[in-house]
């Protein structure tokens, strides 16, 4: 028999999410965390009425937090490889292998 460990993230008593590893469970939670405060952000505006819409626009924001913040000028984005020169380094790196 095999002792599996569970991590569970649960709001408001109800469960959202069962993760194995507990890194990703406080990944996720923090992610809502996030959302909560992007939802009472949105909802101190007039620009954002529904409540239902207002929540679902700061959960996608949360999730995609690191585009928001290159966009907002915060981050920097990760620089794009040149798809010739990732390539090259694969076949150099088959060749190494093979050798």
């Amino acid at each position: 028999m095999a002792v599996i460990i569970k991590y569970v993230v649960e709001r408001n008593g109800a469960e959202k999410m069962t993760f194995t590893s507990k890194a990703e469970a406080d990944a996720y939670d923090k992610m809502l965390d996030t959302a909560d405060e992007l939802a009472r952000f949105l909802a101190a505006s007039s620009l954002v009425t529904d409540e239902q819409q207002a929540e679902a626009l700061a959960l996608y924001m949360a999730q995609q937090k690191d585009d928001l913040l290159i966009a907002l000028g915060a981050k920097k984005p990760a620089p794009k490889a040149d798809k010739n020169e990732k390539t090259t380094k694969a076949k150099i790196a088959a060749v190494e292998q093979a050798a």
